[in-house]
């Protein structure tokens, strides 16, 4: 996306965060709607920027606090949020972790999987694939957009199986 952002637009990434600033706007609507009024902006693009100024507003907290306050309002959601992340990261040293405000990517060259607590019973986990149809647990990426291409929503730990790990690590492999 950011190298496509620069090739459509003319201007990195930087400078599109520096114009979101400028613009004192804190929501994520109100970002979007700037910048596809504003500046011609497509909307994957919008919320792409939006996303990522959002994001960078993220990094004035510590990762614990940023999952502590994910899952403040969600605890029953808590264990299955920590055995995602224990397995995500058992997939290999080169796995980040990447706490933000109301979820938590993991990278290695790209971001392959997203855990957000979406509601008080359900954690929606993001896969993106290179190509693969949707179809059986893999959903549309409904409220991800581009950040994933696919969703599985998981409301209980035994959900958390062998194929669903597989479907984890499919991404995984494909990312590096």
């Amino acid at each position: 996306m950011e190298e496509g952002l620069e090739k459509k637009t003319g201007k990195p990434l930087a400078h599109w965060l520096t114009v979101v600033k400028a613009s004192n706007l804190e929501k994520h609507g109100e970002i979007v709607k700037m910048l596809k009024t504003g500046h011609d902006f497509t909307h994957g693009f919008a919320n792409f920027v939006a996303l990522k100024a959002l994001e960078s507003d993220a990094a004035s907290f510590d990762a614990d606090e940023l999952i502590d306050a994910q899952y403040g309002k969600k605890p029953a959601l808590r264990p299955l949020y920590d055995l995602l992340e224990q397995k995500i990261r058992a997939l290999g040293k080169d796995v980040e972790v990447a706490p933000k405000k109301s979820s938590v990517s993991f990278r290695v060259k790209r971001q392959f999987a997203l855990v957000q607590p979406s509601t008080k019973t359900r954690i929606d986990l993001g896969l993106k694939f290179n190509d693969r149809a949707v179809g059986g647990r893999l959903e549309d990426s409904g409220p991800f957009g581009t950040m994933c291409t696919h969703r599985v929503q998981i409301t209980d730990i035994s959900q958390v199986d062998r194929d669903l790990l597989g479907l984890v690590r499919e991404a995984y492999l494909e990312a590096r």
